[in-house]
């Protein structure tokens, strides 16, 4: 059983680790946002009280 062997765990999470920093990562980063984030004005609106028609 290959995965009770624990001496080439460290080589393939470094090998996974720097396969998406320089070959994903970039890619990733490269695409830009359609809509630019903005910051939204909270406007609070006061609240109208219930009737209630049955008391």
């Amino acid at each position: 059983m290959p995965q009770l062997n624990p001496a080439p765990w460290f080589m393939i999470m470094l090998m996974t680790w720097f396969t998406y920093s320089l070959l994903i990562q970039p890619k990733l980063l490269s695409f830009t946002s359609m809509n630019t984030p903005s910051n939204k004005t909270t406007s609070t609106t006061k609240p109208t009280p219930w009737t209630w028609p049955w008391t």
